[in-house]
């Protein structure tokens, strides 16, 4: 899922050489980094929302050279118009802590908010977070959150290149490379919560049959939306994307391939009847669980 309008620029990926790490191809960031790279912009900027707060990514990095960040914590800064100061020592104690709870994540890079990418974000990038990542590239992610400058809303993602015949920590060039969210079907539930909280619906428990009836109704309106595509394209009133015809012929071929109505049939009815005997279970071991304390109470 894209997270911004997609870079203009074209990212080439060079060959590596022996034993020097290959640049990123592609970096994913998962919900829960992102709402708490949100949330640190909430609490730690000023009343007139102009200063910008930085902090760390934590993440894996798979054999095929791509990025998953998984969570992040806040960076405790200064910054004025003369310097910018990095408190190193908070930073390492807050991922020693980290590592005691998962030691698969490591650092992969650090985030700002804001559009703007000046002389302290590659101070910044340089001196204190590539040596952290070393002998990886440092990865630097931007979350304009809107309200500076009226800028659009969106998230990028960069990683750098020295610059100059002399290379300075400030002289480097920010190289984008794509970036999206990586939405799991947990992660995608509590995002439908919130966004009926911020439509202020009304919110009820959900059993798994309330799931399944809110999934095919998705699915329904999913089609639906398709059919209208369709038949506009098909009438003349559209004109017809290649790309999206493409998608639709691969979707139909992986979605029907053994997978008829019967057999379509069978598992959703099989799905049914295994939900409603583990909800009849349940309830029979509430109720066994009521009689039995009551027995003891008697006894």
């Amino acid at each position: 899922m894209a997270i911004g309008p997609s870079p203009s620029a074209i990212y080439l990926q060079p060959p590596s050489a022996s034993g020097v790490p290959s640049r990123p191809l592609s970096v994913t960031i998962q919900p829960a980094a992102l709402l708490s790279i949100l949330d640190h912009y909430l609490r730690g900027t000023t009343e007139g929302g102009n200063q910008r707060v930085i902090g760390t990514l934590l993440g894996v990095r798979n054999d095929s050279n791509e990025v998953e960040v998984r969570n992040s914590f806040a960076a405790l800064h200064s910054e004025t118009e003369e310097q910018i100061v990095v408190d190193m020592d908070y930073h390492k104690s807050v991922y020693e802590l980290y590592q005691k709870v998962n030691p698969k994540e490591v650092i992969v890079g650090w985030y700002s908010t804001g559009s703007d990418l000046d002389n302290y974000s590659a101070l910044v990038h340089q001196n204190f977070f590539s040596p952290e990542t070393a002998p990886n590239p440092a990865i630097h992610v931007v979350v304009n959150t809107g309200v500076q400058k009226a800028g659009e809303l969106g998230v990028k993602a960069y990683i750098s290149a020295p610059i100059g015949v002399t290379p300075r920590a400030e002289n480097c060039a920010f190289i984008p490379i794509p970036c999206e969210l990586k939405l799991g079907d947990a992660e995608r539930s509590g995002l439908d919560l919130l966004s009926a909280v911020q439509n202020n619906q009304n919110l009820a428990a959900s059993t798994e049959l309330d799931v399944l009836e809110k999934s095919l109704k998705d699915i329904i309106a999913m089609i639906d939306r398709v059919l209208a595509y369709v038949q506009s394209v098909t009438s003349g009133q559209t004109a017809g994307d290649e790309r999206i015809g493409r998608k639709l012929l691969d979707s139909l071929s992986s979605s029907v391939e053994g997978l008829e109505k019967d057999n379509m049939e069978s598992l959703f009815t099989s799905h049914l009847q295994d939900t409603l005997m583990v909800s009849y279970l349940s309830n029979l071991v509430r109720s066994q669980a009521e009689i039995s304390s009551r027995l003891v109470l008697l006894t």
